[in-house]
């Protein structure tokens, strides 16, 4: 099955349009359950069962078509279980389960996620409780967190080097323009030609990408246009830069919106004492170092003027901007992609 078909079977299931067969599934579920055959899921939490649902199917592919032990499943308590949301994942597993039975002896040359088989594919589970440090073949390292799985064709061969997460990993990308490098997570595919950045896709978490340096394309999974790359980038993607990052939950479904990092590190190291120099030459200069825009109404602060030295390495974009606000009775704010507004009355002369 390719998650197209998928998508449109879920489609039917969700709209009440399914099949003859899927339906008499579905009802037998129902009746199994003792709750009505005809329960309407609310459209907001599509999503929410789209993603449990298709990573469900991706690990009883890898169970049916791999030598490779299976992800270990998580067992919800009774009261999960209880949950509306759950149960629907429930029945639709059952309708997918029964449909994989049917196609998984089919092709999947045209899925638009990366097929798994026995040969191609390699799966390293870090089941310490430190770090790992891999070296794919095409000199890409991965250093993968404690708990975490990595899945990779062995020679990453293809027109696409693709990886799937489940975890935490920071990925540095060997450069290729011919080969774009995918890491999928459960909700997200971010596509790199040779960068570093950092990946979180913890099991009923939100999946994050930040960025280290370079440029990352962040999309959706559901629908993703695998040909996108940071140079032509999907029209429903994002463009991540550095000291950037994306954070998205199926839970809270909502289009992908850039942020800051939490600290943000200093990629263009800047002289930071100022002597009786403007506000504006102050902010530019933070600007320049974090690779961060500040908003500011230059008209306000024509007339400021400050004496100040940031010292200390350890000290944040956030510790200086705080320095900065405190000394002119000023503020600031996070603003939308990934911005930064700097609030102030201006300077009396």
């Amino acid at each position: 099955m390719t998650e197209a078909e998928f998508e449109e079977l879920l489609q039917r299931y969700l709209d009440g349009t399914s099949r003859p067969g899927e339906r008499a599934l579905i009802e037998q579920w129902s009746n199994q359950l003792g709750e009505p055959e005809n329960l309407v899921l609310p459209p907001t939490q599509h999503e929410q069962v789209r993603a449990a649902m298709w990573q469900q199917i991706e690990h009883l592919t890898q169970d049916s078509l791999s030598n490779t032990p299976p992800v270990k499943e998580l067992h919800p308590s009774t009261s999960l279980w209880r949950m509306p949301v759950m149960r629907w994942v429930a029945a639709a597993l059952l309708v997918v389960g029964v449909a994989l039975a049917i196609v998984l002896p089919q092709k999947w040359e045209s899925a638009p996620v990366p097929s798994t088989t026995a040969v191609e594919w390699t799966q390293h589970h870090n089941k310490g409780k430190n770090i790992e440090l891999l070296t794919l073949v095409d000199g890409s390292r991965v250093t993968l967190s404690p708990g975490s799985g990595l899945q990779y064709r062995a020679g990453l061969t293809g027109p696409r080097r693709e990886v799937r997460l489940q975890g935490e990993a920071f990925f540095q990308v060997a450069k290729n323009p011919d080969a774009p490098f995918l890491v999928y997570t459960d909700q997200l595919v971010t596509t790199v030609l040779g960068t570093s950045f950092r990946v979180k896709a913890y099991a009923g978490h939100k999946n994050e990408v930040a960025v280290h340096e370079g440029r990352v394309s962040v999309q959706l999974r559901r629908g993703a246009d695998l040909s996108a790359t940071p140079v032509q980038p999907a029209a429903e993607g994002i463009i991540l830069l550095p000291n950037q990052r994306v954070a998205y939950s199926a839970l809270t479904p909502r289009p992908l919106r850039k942020q800051l990092v939490q600290n943000p590190a200093i990629l263009t190291p800047q002289t930071f004492t100022f002597d009786k120099q403007p506000v504006s030459k102050v902010l530019q200069a933070l600007e320049k170092a974090y690779g961060v825009e500040i908003i500011y109404d230059e008209a306000k602060l024509v007339n400021c003027t400050i004496t100040i030295t940031f010292y200390q390495e350890s000290e944040s974009l956030y510790d200086r901007l705080d320095v900065l606000s405190k000394a002119l009775g000023a503020s600031y704010s996070p603003a939308d992609n990934a911005r930064i507004l700097f609030h102030s009355d201006g300077c009396t002369l």
